[in-house]
């Protein structure tokens, strides 16, 4: 029985990437800057896990009415007071920031807001305080998981390839940490331990991309020894293209999914991973393999480092 192959662009596509280098990298700069920018200027939203407060997980005797809850605690004079539904419509996670003073201080507040709710809520399933040094202690955590990941990503690539696909792969992912973050910013969407997992996942993705069409750029630099270095980039972009459109489209549907359908929680998780997708994708091609040309990738094949036993030409794929 035949076989055939699921394909999403036709097996001999010649799009010219590397011609485009020159807008993607101002695109790209353009990007970085925005993102460092909104950064310095308007900051993150640490949710509670970062900047510390009260968190308090409650369950409703029926489906639970939001507004009108929202309503109550926002005039209970407790600061920022954050709602949503959590799991099931009679869970309801409420979030509170840290009052000035000690833990007495917040315990106060838990009264409080256990009182104004009062026969509303049939149960309260959980509830925490994280202390400003808590929250400082896993922003340097995070900060730190992150730097760590992208320093062991960037060794592995390079004894696996060679140091100019290290650092085309290193500056790939800082790329796609920067625009997430700047995202985050813009939006003031909540920046928590969730998000810094899907950073992590982030990378873990654009960086399975870009091995891929590194692993094709090698391959060919042992086929053709003699193609300029812009047409073989090319001619191995193009060729792991289909699979690079057909990973990205497959994740984006789950990921669409948690989005839609996952709840508030994971909303912005979901958010994250899909622009994550996204970028990674557009780095992988566009950052990734330009910067590895910028590097005379082509000077290795005299060392034999890179080229193959033989020295004839294979046809292309």
């Amino acid at each position: 029985m035949a076989v055939f192959p699921l394909r999403l662009v036709p097996p001999n596509t010649k799009i010219n990437f590397i011609g485009r280098r020159k807008l993607a990298f101002v695109f790209s700069a353009i990007l970085i800057a925005l993102s460092l920018g909104f950064f310095a200027v308007k900051g993150l939203n640490y949710g509670i896990d970062f900047k510390g407060g009260i968190l308090m997980e409650v369950r409703t005797p029926g489906a639970a009415d939001i507004d009108n809850l929202r309503s109550r605690l926002s005039g209970l004079g407790l600061g920022e007071v954050a709602m949503q539904e959590f799991g099931q419509p009679t869970d309801v996670l409420i979030r509170i920031e840290r009052q000035p003073g000690g833990e007495k201080a917040q315990m106060a507040a838990v009264e409080i807001v256990k009182g104004s709710l009062g026969k509303d809520v049939a149960s309260y399933r959980r509830t925490e305080f994280v202390g400003p040094k808590v929250g400082g202690e896993l922003i340097q955590a995070g900060i730190l998981a992150v730097i760590l990941s992208l320093l062991v990503i960037m060794i592995y690539v390079w004894f696996r390839f060679e140091w100019q696909f290290s650092i085309g792969a290193i500056v790939a992912l800082i790329h796609d940490v920067i625009a997430t973050i700047g995202v985050f910013s813009l939006l003031g969407l909540e920046f928590n331990l969730a998000t810094v997992a899907a950073i992590l996942t982030i990378a873990g993705y654009s960086i399975n991309d870009t091995v891929v069409v590194f692993d094709r750029i090698r391959e060919n630099l042992r086929k053709f020894k003699t193609m300029p270095i812009d047409d073989l980039l090319n001619h191995s972009v193009n060729q792991t293209l289909s699979r690079t459109l057909l990973t990205s489209v497959t994740t984006l549907l789950a990921l669409l999914a948690i989005f839609v359908f996952g709840g508030a929680v994971i909303k912005d998780f979901g958010f994250a991973l899909i622009w994550g997708v996204l970028v990674g994708t557009y780095s992988s091609v566009f950052v990734a393999s330009p910067v590895v040309m910028s590097l005379n990738i082509r000077g290795n094949i005299s060392s034999g480092s890179v080229g193959g036993e033989s020295g004839q030409e294979s046809p292309a794929e």
